[in-house]
């Protein structure tokens, strides 16, 4: 047997059990050669509906398709090994009806092979993440800041500055543990909430923006490369790619207006 084929992908019960232990790696991907790399550290990867501003110019998350989820999640998954590969439900595709949420999720892991399916809500979505894991898809839970929904909350803004709040989001984490969530991401919440809605709830957390007490983390790949000209406060960068590879394109440019590319190493005698 091939050291390949031994090569056995990360599951939904073992990121379940990573409750209070080694911290969760997760980040975004969309395109295969990404995630290729990023499958070497990830335990999970996240195909996010992101991926409508970050890889297709969209102003916001709404516009993404179910089409283009499956067309990426695909990708993603044909690029990895290792990772357990989640996809992200779009807007309009969960919200009606339980029965229609089923039907969606079940055509994304039938058609990309990903491991499981991640929507926004909290105590709204419950009784639909339950219909789901009842019927065999398992689901990771999205609360805080919801980008779906950024119209009905004004924007991108910080959830639980005002503590009157917290137990909003509190009951939230508490419906979507209840309801057979396997995880749940905490976005865009101010840090003692977080930390406290972690020791509160039997799943694990997945912190962006939110808590290094979170039991993982997760980022926008583009956003910790530093291929995006702004990003959010929570973003550390840890590669500055954007202005390598603008020297990069810029050095080409030169190299075949001067005809110095192609030179004797990259032509065929």
């Amino acid at each position: 047997m091939s050291a390949q084929s031994k090569i056995r992908r990360t599951t939904v019960p073992q990121i379940a059990n990573r409750k209070g232990g080694e911290p969760i790696v997760s980040l975004t991907s969309y395109h295969a050669h990404t995630a290729a790399i990023v499958d070497k550290y990830a335990d999970f990867i996240l195909v996010g509906d992101s991926l409508g501003m970050v890889m297709h110019g969209m102003d916001s998350t709404l516009g993404v398709s179910l089409d283009l989820m499956i067309t990426h999640g695909k990708a993603v998954v044909r690029g990895t090994q290792k990772a357990l590969i989640v996809v992200d439900m779009p807007f309009g595709s969960y919200e009606e009806s339980p029965q229609i949420a089923f039907r969606n999720a079940a055509r994304i892991m039938q058609e990309t092979g990903c491991g499981a399916v991640k929507l926004e809500g909290g105590s709204r979505m419950a009784d639909t993440i339950r219909f789901l894991t009842e019927r065999g898809i398992p689901v990771m839970a999205h609360i805080g800041l919801t980008p779906q929904s950024s119209h009905t909350m004004g924007g991108f803004k910080t959830q639980g500055r005002d503590e009157d709040s917290w137990p909003l989001f509190e009951a939230d984490a508490a419906a979507v543990t209840a309801a057979g969530a396997f995880a749940v991401v905490l976005e865009g919440m101010v840090e003692p909430l977080a930390t406290r809605i972690t020791k509160q709830i039997a799943i694990p957390t997945i912190g962006i923006g939110a808590s290094a007490e979170c039991d993982g983390q997760i980022l926008v790949l583009e956003d910790m490369l530093g291929l995006n000209e702004w990003t959010p406060k929570f973003v550390k960068v840890y590669g500055n790619l954007g202005p390598a590879i603008e020297q990069a394109v810029s050095d080409y440019a030169t190299e075949v207006k001067s005809r110095a590319f192609p030179g004797p190493d990259q032509v065929y005698k």
